[in-house]
């Protein structure tokens, strides 16, 4: 890779600025001279031939859009000249043959974790509150308030010391100093924890179970069903109100179908049969402490990379998240795959024009057939709501670079590395199977993120080029930075820099052995990822149907 510029596959007819280049600039690609028409910013694209109205354009191999108009060599390309397109897919062709990377550096690793009965291991010993529907919001805070502090798990708020010291130079008039008052950088509690072995009780508040369609709810008692199954999860606290569609008994049979062998304490309160809220709150509470204080009993062990599941994410993605950061992570996920692992990719809006690569590496006609169903069905559903994975990319992919939905699929997708398809699921689906699962979700960050925690991921990468403040209550969210400015600006949520691709100094098989090393250190209660530190606990489920 020069320092400049960058074809990212031999086939590709334009070139990736990986700085700032001025018009006027000449390049001499391949024999070829290019001389550019006009200033291209760091991310953006330009044609090395001209493209003539209607040529397709390509990147990564394949293609990524359609020129719009004339666009000469040397000129930028953008979403007044290029519009979407993106390849068909069709059955699956071929046999599929992996180049596993080598696993020699981390064959013998383990990772410390909490062991569960049905043979998962946990990366952390979470409990977990919560409502099968929203009219259960507001007691799920009041419990919320009472535990956080008491038991050692709140965190400072160093906003209030800045407001406090705001509002007494309001009262004394000196309105002027406000400038002077700062904040304090946000620490981690340092107040002792009553159950040392509990890594944290979480809250999670949402605004489903009544009031939509019925696949709603139920999509929402699967889901719901998967956190508790999460191998992060020692044990939860449920709190239903009794009347709403999401009913907790059908939670327990979601379940039960996800794990027939289901042992970990599980508390489920109705509101219309306790009565009062105080009685209520008593119970839960109490029967929470009681719950809690079992599962503080189980302590970190021993265990083999095999249990790692990730979840690969990426959100705000800039022009370099295709070239540095997904294909690290891809190369982490091969690791992981190869050591007997699972990997979850989802964001299916953004895997598209790459679905025929990936039906090829399913390792049956049956999963291939399956992720061509769901991905069919899924565009179908967003025309039919007036809109289309062409909208997908957001004003921030389209400013750094990622004009079209196709473009920014095709860099997406590298987060799944190169391994074979071993299973296709839908949403609220859990995964059982070691390898690459392909996770039906939105593209959407903290829909998909919640998602992949309730299919079972105990870690998630999630890489970004323009900074993601994103975390998940339950699974550990390890940031990675696309490049060297977003790691400099944003220190707070980035983890591991993949800008260094970008300038040359690493290779991607360094950055994603850097990135397993990371996860097995996180994994490990070692150390925290600053989504952690900062109590990122993100939770939107995927509401698919209409209100009524």
């Amino acid at each position: 890779m020069n320092h400049k510029t960058l074809q990212i596959h031999s086939t590709d007819n334009v070139l990736v600025a990986l700085q700032d280049l001025s018009a006027g600039e000449t390049f001499d690609h391949k024999g070829i001279i290019i001389t550019l028409k006009e200033s291209i910013p760091a991310k953006h694209k330009f044609a090395i031939n001209e493209l003539k109205k209607g040529d397709q354009v390509f990147m990564y191999g394949g293609i990524v859009g359609k020129a719009l108009s004339i666009i000469p060599s040397g000129a930028v390309l953008s979403t007044q000249n290029v519009i979407h397109e993106a390849e068909d897919f069709g059955e699956k062709t071929g046999d599929y043959q992996w180049d596993a990377p080598d696993i020699s550096k981390f064959k013998d690793r383990t990772f410390m974790g909490f062991h569960r009965p049905d043979g998962q291991v946990g990366t952390g010993n979470y409990w977990l509150v919560i409502p099968m529907v929203f009219c259960e919001n507001r007691n799920v805070d009041i419990i919320k308030d009472a535990f956080l502090e008491e038991l050692g798990f709140g965190k400072p708020n160093p906003f209030k010391k800045m407001v406090r010291e705001m509002a007494n130079l309001y009262k004394s008039g000196q309105t002027r100093a406000f400038d002077s008052v700062s904040v304090e950088t946000m620490v981690e509690t340092t107040e002792e924890k009553l159950f040392e072995n509990i890594d944290g009780i979480k809250f999670l508040n949402h605004h489903l179970g009544c009031g939509g369609t019925r696949t709603d709810s139920q999509a929402l008692c699967a889901l719901i069903a998967g956190y508790i199954n999460n191998p992060n999860v020692a044990g939860a606290t449920i709190l239903s109100l009794g009347c709403q569609n999401a009913q907790s008994s059908y939670m327990e049979e979601k379940l039960r179908l996800i794990n027939p062998n289901f042992n970990k304490p599980l508390i489920i309160l109705e509101q219309q049969v306790e009565g009062t809220e105080q009685k209520l709150l008593s119970r839960a509470i109490k029967e929470t402490f009681i719950g809690m204080a079992e599962a503080n009993t189980q302590s970190r062990e021993s265990a083999p990379l095999s249990k790692l599941v990730v979840g690969l994410e990426c959100g705000g993605s800039d022009g370099f998240s295709g070239i540095s950061a997904n294909p690290a992570v891809g190369y982490a996920a091969d690791l992981v795959v190869a050591l007997g692992g699972t990997a979850i990719l989802s964001e299916f809006p953004e895997l598209c024009g790459v679905e025929q690569e990936l039906i090829n590496r399913c390792v049956s006609d049956e999963k291939a057939e399956r992720f061509s169903t769901l991905m069919r069905l899924y565009a179908a559903a967003a025309e039919a709501a007036g809109s289309g994975f062409d909208m997908n990319p957001s004003p921030g992919n389209i400013k750094d670079g990622l004009i079209t939905d196709a473009m920014k699929s095709s860099g997406a997708a590298k987060k799944g590395g190169t391994s074979p398809v071993t299973d296709v699921l839908d949403y609220g689906e859990y995964v059982n199977t070691p390898g690459l699962t392909l996770l039906c979700t939105p593209g959407n960050d903290v829909e998909s993120t919640t998602a992949m925690a309730g299919a079972g991921a105990n870690m998630i990468l999630f890489t970004t080029g323009l900074g993601t403040p994103t975390g998940n209550p339950i699974t550990p969210v390890i940031k990675i930075s696309s490049n060297h400015k977003l790691a400099e600006r944003m220190p707070d949520i980035i983890d591991i820099n993949t800008g260094f691709v970008i300038s040359g100094e690493k290779n991607i098989q360094q950055m994603g052995e850097e990135i397993l090393e990371k996860v097995i250190k996180v994994a490990s209660g070692e150390e925290k990822s600053k989504a952690m530190i900062l109590g990122q606990d993100d939770f939107i489920p995927w509401k698919r149907g209409v209100s009524l």
